[in-house]
């Protein structure tokens, strides 16, 4: 008791906490403290490189490893000030960007956003926020989910997105969580001996998409007024339709409702500038608003902003069809991806299932549309115009409330409009 009381009254002097409060906290850090032996809590776990593990994928690995160096060497990520929620900049001990992080908890429906203008836009005007069609706080999924189904196709527009654990001192986190850690770490110097039993004495990770920073790149939209006023040479346009309908086929695949040509990127390099074969490359970069378990219906139609370029006016390449169509019209392939999906979207805790299968419906019927569309050889524009389809697994019973999905599929068109059209 004695030493909640010492404990209570740093907290009182570092973090402004009232007495009760401060008392009430160190309390619990006692009983943590004391319970910690009985629950064999384990020291390891005092930073997030306990919970990035990639052996998949080394290269990957050794970029988080150096994020979490740089930060223990108080290089800290960033905030980006653009944007509905809290996003960073994470780089190395250098100060060069590695990548972009976007904590779940600091989402636009996050408890943590430290966007407060965005947190006024939902109160006072719930009807304009949001997407109605997506589930809440499931943005770092969707930007993982949407490097999975690039990387599936070949397409090679999505840099490389990841979930990982990170902590920093410039998230943004609330008022108990850093009385916590502080206390923890006062418990630790006072009393060596006993703070050592701590589970954890820092700040607690947090968990969140990590984007790989793409270097050179512009937003859409500067290069693509720069080709109006300067044409570009043919091989080099052809290239540039390429790589779009690259990023046309993955926008519709999975459904992207936040499609504008300040979040899609363009690489140039003029001839002989470069190294590399490609003089044109594009990065779907901020795909957290995409996979929605229902075409948009409500109040806003979401339209992929890229159908209203000169490029989508032009029929799908044959290098497009041979690249993508086999796979898109192979229904194996497609159950493959949705099982792969599966593995990912279920590791969240607020995972439901049956909420899933309908993002999942969603999916199918936008590769059976994008399947014929190449077919039919359309163009991105008469791809966006095609009925809306959703293709769901039908359901064989069960026992009792256990319900049971088969292999067969039922094909609906989704015929409820929004009521603004065109926004």
């Amino acid at each position: 008791v004695s030493a909640s009381l010492a404990l209570a009254e740093s907290l009182c002097l570092s973090v402004s906490l009232s007495m009760s409060q401060a008392l009430s906290l160190s309390l619990s850090l006692s009983v943590s403290l004391f319970l910690s032996p009985c629950l064999s809590l384990s020291r390891s776990r005092n930073s997030s490189g306990d919970f990035n593990h990639f052996p998949g994928d080394p290269e990957f690995g050794d970029i988080i490893q150096r994020a979490e160096q740089a930060i223990e060497g108080g290089v800290f990520p960033e905030r980006i000030s653009q944007g509905s929620s809290g996003s960073y900049f994470v780089k190395d001990s250098k100060g060069k960007i590695l990548g972009v992080f976007k904590p779940k908890s600091e989402e636009p429906y996050g408890h943590l956003n430290p966007k407060w203008t965005k947190y006024f836009h939902k109160l006072c005007c719930p009807c304009c926020f949001g997407r109605g069609c997506l589930i809440p706080n499931q943005g770092y999924l969707s930007e993982v989910a949407a490097s999975l189904v690039d990387t599936r196709l070949g397409l090679g527009v999505v840099p490389k997105t990841k979930a990982v654990y990170l902590v920093s001192e410039t998230f943004h986190y609330n008022t108990i969580d850093r009385a916590k850690s502080r206390g923890k770490k006062y418990a630790l110097e006072m009393v060596p001996k006993v703070g050592r039993h701590f589970h954890r004495v820092g700040l607690p990770p947090k968990l969140g998409s990590f984007q790989l920073f793409v270097e050179g790149y512009h937003e859409a939209d500067y290069w693509l007024r720069r080709f109006e006023a300067e044409p570009l040479p043919e091989n080099i346009r052809k290239q540039l339709q390429s790589q779009f309908e690259r990023l046309v086929i993955l926008d519709y695949v999975i459904r992207n409702t936040d499609r504008g040509n300040d979040n899609w990127l363009i690489k140039y390099e003029k001839p002989g500038e470069g190294e590399g074969e490609k003089a044109i490359q594009i990065a779907a970069i901020d795909n957290g608003l995409a996979f929605p378990f229902k075409h948009p219906d409500e109040w806003r139609a979401y339209p992929f902003h890229w159908a209203c370029l000169p490029q989508a006016k032009v029929p799908f390449s044959q290098e497009t069809r041979e690249l993508v169509l086999s796979r898109l019209s192979d229904m194996n392939f497609v159950q493959d991806l949705c099982e792969d999906l599966y593995e990912l979207f279920m590791a969240d805790k607020g995972f439901d299932k049956t909420m899933f299968e309908r993002q999942m419906s969603v999916m199918r019927g936008q590769i059976l549309n994008l399947s014929q569309a190449l077919k039919d050889n359309k163009t991105p524009i008469q791809l966006v115009q095609m009925p809306r389809v959703v293709v769901e697994r039908r359901r064989t019973g069960g026992q009792g409330r256990v319900v049971t999905l088969g292999t067969a599929f039922t094909q609906t068109f989704h015929c409820k409009r929004p009521f603004f059209s065109s926004w």
